[in-house]
């Protein structure tokens, strides 16, 4: 299906968190006010990842959650994750997916398994063959325990389905090795407080945790870093980004969310807790300077 959005046009994508409710159901009216609220700041949103708790959720959760925000019809593009170890089973979230008014898929490496070069190769062909949108790769072997090879990207640019990739391994020389060996693939940094370093090296953009608390001060954070005219970028964001990785994502982005009011509950799925946090000084402190940053 023809997007009616250029993806190219937003440089930010916010992997939004899932709200639950004091039950640790989905709350959808709490949803619909974080996709507003996307809306408003002009980001893409991608839907059930690592920060969306996407494999925490059951396959009737993840669908109910597509559908009910492909039925808000917001204004900007929306992404959906696919992640797991069953390759039949992400190609038949695939198929639903293809089914849905959406932009892209982010494609996440099998998690547990720990292929090679090969079954990787497989992997990713096999999903990109069933997508009708745009996709997007997910390196992050500090999650899946394997990482994609610039090599393998390389290998797989030629194939008209992939867009982008998302780099999470948090190194510059692995992000330069990914522009070398695919030079036409667009690289987004998965990382917030380094995108003014991945911008200065070519970064397309930001795939973001920190913008599900602050949705507008992110994406002028991003439209700076790709501009390159504001230097001290990386000394006031890397603190913010930091402090919301003090223990696993996204228990303290959750918390600070249910502090700033945009949550009701800051429950997560278990084995997350947000009782993980046990100080929130540091993330008030990164509200405070971000909320007041200009």
């Amino acid at each position: 299906m023809k997007s009616q959005f250029n993806l190219s046009d937003y440089p930010l994508w916010t992997a939004l968190v899932t709200p639950f409710d004091a039950e640790n159901q989905v709350d959808f009216h709490v949803l619909t006010a974080l996709v507003r609220d996307q809306e408003r700041a002009r980001n893409g949103i991608l839907l059930l990842g690592s920060t969306g708790e996407g494999l925490a959720l059951t396959q009737q959760e993840q669908q109910q959650i597509v559908e009910f925000v492909c039925q808000l019809a917001p204004s900007v593009p929306l992404m959906i994750a696919v992640g797991g170890s069953n390759l039949e089973q992400q190609v038949q979230w695939v198929r639903f997916c293809n089914t849905q008014p959406i932009h892209a898929l982010l494609l996440g490496s099998p998690i547990y398994a720990k292929p090679g070069k090969v079954g990787l190769a497989h992997w990713f062909s096999t999903l990109l063959d069933e997508s009708h949108n745009p996709c997007m790769l997910y390196n992050v072997p500090g999650r899946s325990a394997v990482a994609i090879a610039p090599e393998l990207l390389g290998e797989l640019a030629c194939h008209p389905n992939l867009w982008a990739l998302k780099e999470a391994s948090g190194d510059i020389a692995t992000f330069e090795a990914f522009r070398q060996a695919a030079p036409d693939v667009a690289i987004y940094s998965g990382e917030d407080g380094l995108m003014p370093y991945f911008a200065q090296a070519g970064a397309t953009g930001l795939v973001s945790v920190a913008a599900n608390a602050w949705p507008q001060q992110t994406a002028e954070f991003v439209r700076r870093s790709l501009s390159g005219t504001s230097p001290n970028l990386f000394t006031i964001w890397s603190e913010a980004a930091n402090s919301l990785f003090a223990v696993a994502n996204p228990i303290p982005v959750k918390v600070l969310m249910h502090l700033q009011g945009k949550l009701t509950s800051p429950n997560l799925r278990p084995p997350l807790t947000h009782l993980e946090l046990t100080h929130t000084d540091a993330i008030t402190r990164a509200n405070e300077t971000i909320l007041s940053w200009n």
